[in-house]
């Protein structure tokens, strides 16, 4: 599949995916979840997103909450882009621990 296409996918699919969470955590306060990247495979059945989770020590918990509502998460994502695809992709949750990276290697070298 063409990779221009297949990008605007990813940025769609990042985009509706934040709106959704963003919308899903305003009833919790103190909590961001944001949507740092997405990576669909060439024939459009799988979209693993990666998600930035703060504060982090809140990380695995949310994500396995949100694990379990795959199947509710998928379907209002297909309500959401039902006129932009045909075949909604299987959803792939994972922690995007990039952030906590730098800020570990940061505090490595301030020591």
């Amino acid at each position: 599949m063409d990779g221009t296409r297949l990008s605007k996918i990813e940025r769609l699919l990042q985009k509706e995916v934040g709106d959704m969470f963003q919308k899903q955590t305003q009833g919790m306060p103190g909590t961001l979840v944001s949507v740092s990247r997405v990576r669909v495979s060439p024939d459009l059945s799988l979209a693993k997103i990666y998600l930035s989770i703060f504060p982090s020590d809140k990380g695995e918990e949310l994500l396995k909450s949100i694990r379990t509502n795959t199947k509710s998460f998928r379907y209002d994502l297909g309500q959401r882009v039902r006129l932009q695809l045909r075949r909604i992709p299987e959803l792939a949750f994972f922690i995007d621990d990039s952030l906590d990276y730098l800020d570990n290697i940061d505090k490595l070298l301030q020591k």
